[in-house]
């Protein structure tokens, strides 16, 4: 099978290679899946880089997040799955580590995967979409519903509202009767933001972040914050909020490839921190995999599952490439603004003929 694998940490284009290997074989409670697509997340990318919140034994096969596939066969005394079945495989690997076999890197037409990783997906529901729904739509889920405990009717803001889970935290507010204070940079995503659901939104290009969320929240700001781009704005949205507010970061966009140490940092107001109790804390999907149990882990994909197939969630169409044109691949995936998930994709037999 083809496989595209690092040797090394480096520049992904300067250390991946596309190379043949053998086909594994599973082991009881896993899987064999011929993988159909696998998305190209900017976490993989940094993975290489050595510069993520864990880093795997090289050589590595990339992609370290979700596929979609079929099963080719199952371990000996496997039950539960059959072959043939269309699955999302999570290959987040979990911090701290959970004991058993997991996941291996998902750019390769083969992979073994712990059968606890498995969730069957409807036909219907297309490649790109279901080979999207493990990573981001589960963030965005689990953010606005397990670590605030946002309710109808509350505000919530959030950075970065035109990246791809700002566009799922609109509308999985919108769904649940949230209303929305929207972060962006450029003046031309405004309209679109609101467009998609959002209720107000701040153009930091151009506006003051504190004076506009205290003319939509109230004076005191709001009391729930998301946010994803760490450095300055992220000091600002802790200063927006609420006495006793919360903020959870889960990403540092404000520098690309990880590589400013100021950009990685959040000045807080220790006043504010003491006298008005705000909360700062992040969270990490990769260490939710690691506390949730897999029954939790598969109860919260189901649920992201259903709010995909029901349209209330809405993922954008992946660009599809072969292995073989992987550094037009990356070079997309390292565009910024680039609106488009690229994704690896694979013929199946299978389908060509159902086709």
């Amino acid at each position: 099978m083809r496989a595209l694998v690092a040797g090394k940490v480096g520049e992904p284009t300067d250390v991946l290679r596309l190379e043949s290997r053998p086909v594994p074989t599973p082991k009881a409670g896993q899987a064999l899946i011929r993988v159909k697509a696998t998305p190209i997340h900017a976490s993989d990318l940094h993975v290489l880089r050595g510069r993520y919140g864990f880093s795997p034994e090289f050589p590595t096969v990339g992609g370290h997040m979700e596929c979609v596939g079929r099963i080719e066969a199952l371990g000996p005394d496997t039950e539960g799955l059959k072959i043939g079945e269309r699955v999302v495989a999570v290959a987040v690997p979990a911090v701290p580590a959970v004991p058993g076999p997991h996941v291996a890197g998902t750019w390769q037409e083969y992979l073994v995967a712990d059968t606890r990783r498995l969730l069957p997906i409807p036909d219907h529901l297309s490649d790109s979409s279901a080979c999207q729904l493990a990573v981001n739509p589960l963030t965005a889920l689990l953010l606005v519903t397990r670590e605030l405990d946002v309710q109808p009717g509350e505000w919530l803001l959030q950075t970065a509202a035109g990246s791809t889970v700002g566009r799922l935290v609109i509308q999985l507010s919108r769904h649940l009767g949230i209303r929305t204070i929207n972060a962006v940079r450029r003046r031309d995503a405004v309209e679109e933001i609101k467009a998609l659901g959002g209720d107000e939104v701040i153009c930091t290009e151009d506006e003051d972040l504190l004076q506009r969320v205290a003319e939509i929240a109230g004076p005191a700001g709001a009391r729930k914050a998301i946010d994803c781009v760490a450095g300055h704005v992220g000091a600002q949205v802790s200063q927006a909020l609420a006495p006793g507010g919360e903020l959870v970061v889960y990403g540092a966009l404000s520098t690309h490839r990880q590589t400013d140490p100021a950009a990685l940092t959040i000045p807080l107001q220790a006043r504010s921190v003491i006298y008005e109790t705000k909360a700062v804390r992040g969270f990490w999907l990769n260490r939710w995999f690691g506390t949730a149990s897999p029954e939790d882990a598969l109860r919260a994909l189901s649920e992201v599952r259903s709010l995909v197939a029901d349209e209330v969630l809405s993922i954008p169409q992946g660009q599809p490439f072969p292995l073989e044109r992987f550094t037009e691949a990356i070079s997309l995936a390292e565009t910024p603004a680039h609106g488009t998930k690229p994704l690896f994709v694979f013929e199946d037999g299978r389908d060509k003929d159902d086709r």
